[in-house]
């Protein structure tokens, strides 16, 4: 998997086994490893921006001023977390696997680090 879609994809399928290269190593293993406390935060965030996404791809992007501005909130405190361009990732993996439940998903698999251009998650039995 390279791109966030496969990977969200991958997720909502719930694959045993899930290879991850190139530029989401990073990001993938930044999600994985992130505190329980954080992550409370960061995945409250992601969630509405998620229903921001949603919405608004739902809506033609026509949605109201008010779903743009907690876009923007919920980013915000997920970027403080994670990063910016790891939380646009997590974003992106969880509208590809239908919500946010991906995202705990994820962080229920061990990541193997076969280096820093390759990952392999393996679910948990």
């Amino acid at each position: 998997m390279r791109t966030e879609k496969e990977l969200g994809e991958a997720l909502k399928r719930e694959e045993d086994t899930i290879t991850i290269e190139g530029d989401l190593v990073k990001k993938v293993i930044k999600i994985h490893g992130t505190g329980k406390p954080a992550w409370g935060l960061a995945i409250g965030a992601i969630g509405v921006a998620v229903v921001s996404v949603v919405a608004t791809v739902a809506t033609a992007g026509t949605s109201t001023p008010a779903t743009g501005s907690a876009a923007l909130i919920s980013g915000g405190a997920a970027a403080t977390v994670l990063g910016v361009p790891t939380a646009v990732s997590a974003v992106s993996i969880a509208v590809a696997a239908g919500g946010v439940g991906a995202l705990n998903k994820l962080r229920d698999y061990n990541l193997t680090k076969i280096n820093d251009n390759k990952v392999i998650l393996k679910r948990k039995k």
